[in-house]
């Protein structure tokens, strides 16, 4: 039906056509849901002569589908194309209270068809499905490339900002208000998300593109340029947010914090009563081994800035091999090798930190872990010190 719709508008004289068509960016700002915490960018064909006025929209997707998460997390999620009327776009974010701002394209007779045309063929069902990637292929980047594609002339955007800032740093500026969402963010992406990235690549933000595009200029073969956008408007204005319940009331420095008092006290009072709290090692074992499985497989997604991740020297699956051996040797007042190779690793994740920011509260931790490894080292040597003398 959308195919018909649009072939059928291209079959129209170009002149009675084109001159009352428009196209337009529509960027959306966030609101609560989790999903919308970095906004939302679609595109809008609107042509009042012919009694239509459609949204292309690239972030159509399926959570209920089977592991949607996990598939997410990995790089494996397909998202779709689809198109619905501009009134119940406008409706969906009126009700969330999200403002959509509309950059009307100025664009020829020619430029219209070509971007009509390319829609046609996305629209097709062998076409709409496409694999996401969170900043490199994203509901903004195909709106943006279905645009400055298939314009007759290069999209030259001004104040050029290269290599100013991070993909991480972009993040934290979208997350700023949801501690965990940024938690979360920062224990997934590597070392490749803190290196300075281009003007196109920081388009996969939409308030980023929504801002090149209002400056942008078309530059064509012959040299002369005129600008991308010849009109601005919000058409969806600010109102007030849908509510959501609030969610964890501690933040994960305030969590790291609390495991480090914990590990003291504990330390402490081992350290006066003489007694060996094995359990409280095999716990931070079990537990950093287990967190540690998920940042090992980040290392076989196909998401590009999570494959080299240095927090994996302090949580890594190695702990699950070695709690039991290390367990049985602590109830027998014996030391292990493992403490030592922890250490290891926890030093050169300290070193670690002068090239890769880590998430909040990961050097907590990393110090909470280092006591207990110093504690046990040092503590069987007391003991086999004082056997040997005895």
């Amino acid at each position: 039906m959308v195919v018909t719709l649009l072939i059928t508008c291209m079959g129209t004289s170009a002149n009675e056509m084109y001159d009352s068509l428009e196209i337009s960016l529509l960027t959306c700002a966030p609101h609560d849901e989790i999903y919308s915490l970095y906004g939302h960018t679609a595109i809008r064909v609107k042509d009042k002569s012919q009694g239509f006025d459609m949204v292309v929209n690239y972030g159509l997707f399926d959570s209920s589908a089977p592991n949607f998460v996990l598939r997410f997390i990995f790089g494996l999620t397909d998202y779709s194309m689809g198109i619905t009327s501009f009134e119940i776009f406008r409706q969906e974010y009126a009700y969330y209270g999200s403002q959509v701002t509309q950059q009307t394209l100025d664009l020829t007779e020619e430029e219209k068809a070509h971007i009509m045309e390319a829609i046609s063929v996305n629209s097709l069902p062998e076409n709409v499905v496409y694999r996401y990637n969170y900043f490199y292929d994203n509901c903004t980047t195909r709106a943006r490339d279905m645009l400055a594609d298939h314009l007759s002339g290069e999209v030259r955007y001004k104040d050029h900002k290269e290599g100013t800032t991070t993909f991480r740093n972009l993040v934290h500026e979208c997350t700023a208000h949801h501690p965990w969402a940024r938690f979360g963010n920062d224990m997934l992406l590597g070392l490749q998300a803190d290196k300075p990235i281009g003007v196109k690549e920081q388009q996969f933000l939409p308030r980023n593109l929504m801002r090149d595009f209002s400056d942008a200029e078309i530059v064509a073969s012959d040299g002369t340029t005129r600008r991308l956008i010849k009109d601005e408007s919000i058409v969806v204005p600010p109102g007030l947010t849908v509510e959501k319940s609030g969610g964890f009331p501690l933040s994960p420095l305030t969590c790291a914090l609390i495991l480090l008092a914990i590990t003291v006290l504990v330390t402490v009072v081992e350290l006066c009563t003489k007694k060996t709290f094995w359990v409280f090692d095999a716990i931070l074992m079990v537990a950093s081994g287990l967190a540690g499985i998920l940042l090992f497989l980040m290392l076989f997604s196909e998401h590009p800035t999570v494959q080299v991740n240095l927090q994996l020297l302090l949580l890594n699956p190695l702990p699950l091999f070695f709690v039991y051996p290390v367990v049985k040797a602590m109830r027998r007042h014996r030391s292990h090798l493992w403490w030592r190779i922890w250490k290891v690793l926890i030093i050169l994740f300290f070193i670690g930190g002068f090239f890769q920011k880590y998430a909040e509260g990961t050097y907590i931790l990393a110090l909470s872990l280092l006591i207990r490894i110093i504690m046990n080292v040092f503590k069987r040597k007391d003991h086999a010190k004082s056997k040997k003398d005895n």
